[in-house]
């Protein structure tokens, strides 16, 4: 397929808010597009070169690309810096300097961009700035002004056209069935490969029998199981069994650890590579003797004087890319592993977790840093209380209980495992984990911080509803520091995957980006707040750096919360 008429779907994405509608759009390209290229296709229409946990990546800030669209249609620099202030969108600077310079371009197909924008990714070493500025401005002379905008825009990250992977999974099934019926089947084979490119490749050559057997493969990341909430001991053993395993709910961030061949690679909870950050725990884990693994588990700062467990604030600080060395000194971590989900070559997905915790035990010796976590087996309420409360007074957030005989479910919540937290015996039974979606001016003192208020969502679909309009329950440092986030994530106009009603339109936008961690005292039914739901008496527990939007709460998580207060 040329790419001109690829941009030509890109612009009819860029005008629809509708997911139904871009779903379909999605699936009439896919259908167009030949084996060969679908992967490369899905990566550019998500804005991106390669999955996410690769980290491959242009690299070229907003000053760079104007010297390139300056070198392409031989403008100077203060001309295209003009007209880029004047519209606000590099895309659309391109595709005006485009058809003033009046090029008519050269045949240029998807991998024919596809692979000039790996080549100038991948670019390093002496003078390769000016190599990629030579490249990607070639580029944009063989292309039409329409191909330019959308070329233009995916270095500095703003393509974004109001979908995500989900979105393309449901176009796959489109493709396959003109409906959603093989969703399931596909995001299965997702959670287990988050390589939506490669999925898509599977799916174009063989159906769904393409994706029927995908199994872990060490190195690529699989989508984390997550838990579910109950209000109280009694509903748990209820619902998940007589008999279950408790463990501590560690306050730290969730850690994905392979293991193989002796090379080690550690992902975040949304799925991106960390291991350079984490250059201690990589020591320790080679200390595993195993061919190849695959470790679920969650790390924590510790306090080594004193024996203890920092707040998620201070572990979260070693999410860096910078400083590395003084913070492995400054924020020492344990990484407690409470699953493995594959080892030597063999899925453990469908083994139940008795067997998994078995095999987990033989597999790792507990060393200075990486330990297996605790574990009590038990069928009494009293004793579920008991744990949690002495969880708490060691710092932690409480306890996971697990079903015994459950499989591994990668990328889905469910009653296999149930958290148990402080909050669960009165009022909202878990914190809730917002989007911020745009701020409001202060008054008085909050002049000063530059926030007076700041307004959340949850995700519902592919749309984000507001719930809440937050003015107090945050110290003076998290005002100052939620205006410093926001202004980074500033945009002029409202995000079209924002559902606000009209008398809650913020002050400033804010694209996508920034989730929060609320406590609310209650749940109640609103007629102002689009998720028609809303947190009554708010406030901002942390600022949670290692998830992203789409791992915000769901309206149908909300929705379950709310009842929950009745039980």
């Amino acid at each position: 397929m040329e790419f001109c008429d690829l941009a030509v779907y890109l612009s009819k994405l860029e005008k629809t808010s509708s997911r139904n509608e871009i779903t379909a759009i999605l699936a009439e390209l896919f259908k167009k597009t030949t084996p060969a290229e679908i992967d490369k296709t899905v990566y550019l229409v998500l804005g991106q070169l390669a999955p996410n946990y690769e980290g491959l990546v242009l690299n070229l800030a907003e000053k760079m690309v104007i010297r390139i669209l300056a070198q392409a249609y031989d403008k100077d620099i203060s001309s295209v810096t003009s007209l880029y202030k004047s519209v606000g969108d590099l895309g659309s600077v391109a595709q005006e300097l485009g058809i003033r310079h009046k090029g008519l371009g050269t045949s240029q197909t998807i991998s024919d961009v596809f692979q000039t924008l790996i080549d100038v990714a991948k670019d390093n070493g002496a003078k390769s700035q000016e190599r990629k500025v030579d490249k990607m401005a070639d580029l944009l002379r063989k292309v039409d002004p329409l191909s330019a905008r959308y070329i233009a825009r995916i270095p500095v990250g703003k393509l974004r056209l109001g979908f995500s992977d989900m979105t393309i999974l449901d176009a796959l099934s489109f493709m396959l069935r003109g409906d959603k019926s093989a969703r399931p089947e596909i995001e299965a084979a997702f959670n287990v490969n988050v390589d939506p490119g490669r999925i898509a490749k599977l799916v174009k050559e063989r159906g769904l029998a393409g994706v029927k057997d995908i199994v872990p493969v060490a190195g690529i990341p699989i989508r984390s199981s997550l838990c579910e909430r109950l209000p109280s001991a009694e509903k748990i053993l209820e619902k998940v069994g007589k008999r279950v395993y408790v463990e501590p709910k560690y306050d730290g961030v969730r850690t994905q650890l392979h293991v193989w061949n002796g090379n080690i690679r550690i992902f975040s909870r949304n799925l991106e590579n960390t291991t350079a950050m984490f250059p201690d725990l990589v020591a320790a884990a080679k200390l595993i003797k195993v061919e190849s693994a695959i470790f679920d588990g969650e790390a924590l700062a510790y306090d080594v004087k004193n024996d203890r467990f920092l707040p998620f604030q201070e572990t979260i600080q070693r999410k860096r890319k910078h400083g590395i060395d003084a913070a492995v000194k400054d924020v020492p971590l344990k990484l407690f592993l409470f699953d493995i989900l594959s080892r030597n070559g063999k899925s453990l997905l469908s083994t139940p977790f008795m067997g998994r915790r078995k095999i987990l035990e033989e597999t790792v010796k507990n060393n200075k840093l990486i330990q297996v976590t605790r574990q009590v087996e038990t069928d009494s309420a009293d004793t579920i209380r008991d744990l949690v409360k002495k969880f708490l007074t060691e710092g932690l957030e409480g306890a996971v209980v697990k079903k015994m005989d459950a499989p591994y479910k990668a990328g889905a919540r469910g009653y296999h495992w149930v958290k148990y937290k402080k909050t669960t015996e009165k009022g909202v039974a878990d914190t809730i984990d917002c989007l911020v979606m745009g701020t409001y001016k202060g008054k008085g003192k909050r002049t000063g911080f530059g926030v007076g208020a700041f307004l959340v969502g949850i995700k519902d679909g592919g749309k984000f509803k507001t719930v809440s309009k937050i003015g107090t329950g945050l110290s003076d440092e998290q005002w100052k520091e939620l205006n410093t986030r926001t202004r980074k994530l500033g945009v002029s106009v409202q995000s079209k995957e924002y559902e606000v009603p009209k008398n809650l339109a913020p002050d400033n936008w804010v694209k996508p980006g920034l989730v929060v961690e609320i406590l609310a005292d209650e749940i109640t039914v609103s007629p102002i707040h689009a998720a028609s739901l809303a947190l009554r008496f708010p406030r901002l527990i942390k600022f949670r750096d290692d998830k992203n939007p789409d791992q915000t709460t769901t309206l149908k998580e909300l929705e379950n919360l709310f009842k929950m207060q009745k039980v």
